[in-house]
């Protein structure tokens, strides 16, 4: 009998260190990367670009990829997806296997800092605002830890997945 995959969602809002946190846990459990924000649909990348934060419906077909990608992949994932509500991760879970959140925490200040010195996305710091209203954090009932970003990423990644219980590098 073999276990079932296991997708762990690296989450939280823009500049919280989404994509090299999950690149760094990708390579050491030897497992693929999914980058969300390479499956948005071009209207939902203009959106952004343009200063407009995306409704539920423009979510949604994105949400619905993401999750269709972590079953297609036919085995465990870790993926980059900022899955600010619940009703966003409550899709994801719908994914085949064990679906588990590491939620990315930073402070408001740091992440304005962070944006305003990011160049080549197309997720404006404009939009940091309306990001963490719309964050609803993980609740007690969810499959998932919140881990505080302090440190460098390889310190983060270690401790995401010792909250998770996983073994970290060697």
């Amino acid at each position: 009998m073999t276990s079932q995959p296991e997708h762990l969602v690296v989450m939280g809002v823009s500049g919280t260190g989404k994509s090299t946190t999950a690149l760094l846990l990708a390579e050491r459990l030897g497992i693929p990367l999914i980058e969300g924000d390479d499956l948005h649909p071009p209207a939902n990348v203009e959106s952004m670009r343009a200063g407009r934060a995306l409704t539920d419906d423009d979510r949604g077909p994105w949400l619905r990829a993401i999750r269709d990608a972590m079953t297609a992949a036919g085995g465990s994932t870790v993926v980059t997806c900022s899955s600010l509500r619940r009703s966003y991760r409550d899709v994801l879970r719908t994914a085949q296997g064990r679906v588990r959140f590491v939620h990315l925490v930073v402070p408001p200040d740091e992440l304005a800092r962070r944006l305003a010195e990011r160049t080549g996305h197309f997720m404006p710091a404009t939009l940091l605002a309306s990001q963490l209203a719309a964050l609803e954090p993980l609740t007690a009932d969810e499959d998932g830890v919140d881990v505080p970003v302090t440190g460098p990423p390889a310190a983060i990644a270690d401790e995401a997945l010792r909250l998770l219980g996983r073994p970290a590098s060697s």
